[in-house]
């Protein structure tokens, strides 16, 4: 965010929660050569599953429960080197291929729209905002 505001600067917590897909997660050990890889170690705050494809779920889109609560995704949360030194100190030689493996499959990151309960082993409906995709997208990324 430093490229936007000074360092300091006070704004928003739009990553109040990371949010991993169990399959992504499964799909990331098995590339790396391991049988599991605990949610902890990834910053996970939640973990869905049922959702193919999951990292990929456009910003604005929301997950809600039975109850109402809701939660709003911000973007897709990017690999890096933390997760990696998590997996280093209970299997030596296998941090180091997190990064890579995680590419695409690192989760969203998320913020709440609207209070509520939220339990393990609720039932989450996925909203998705209807919204073409933004066509000049490659001109601004140099692409």
């Amino acid at each position: 965010m430093t490229a936007q505001h000074p360092k300091g600067t006070e704004i928003a917590n739009v990553r109040q929660f990371s949010i991993l897909s169990a399959e992504e997660i499964a799909a990331i050990a098995a590339e790396i050569g391991l049988d599991r890889l605990a949610p902890e170690w990834l910053g996970a705050s939640i973990v869905i599953e049922g959702i193919a494809d999951f990292s990929h779920v456009p910003p604005s889109a929301r997950l809600q429960n039975g109850a109402g609560t809701t939660l709003v995704i911000d973007m897709q949360n990017r690999p890096c080197v933390w997760p990696g030194k998590e997996i280093e100190k209970d299997h030596a030689g296998y941090g180091k291929a997190f990064k890579p493996a995680a590419e695409a499959r690192r989760g969203v990151t998320a913020w709440v729209e609207r209070e509520g309960p939220l339990a393990v082993g609720d039932s989450l409906r996925l909203h998705i905002p209807d919204q073409r995709a933004w066509a000049h997208r490659d001109e601004i990324a140099g692409g």
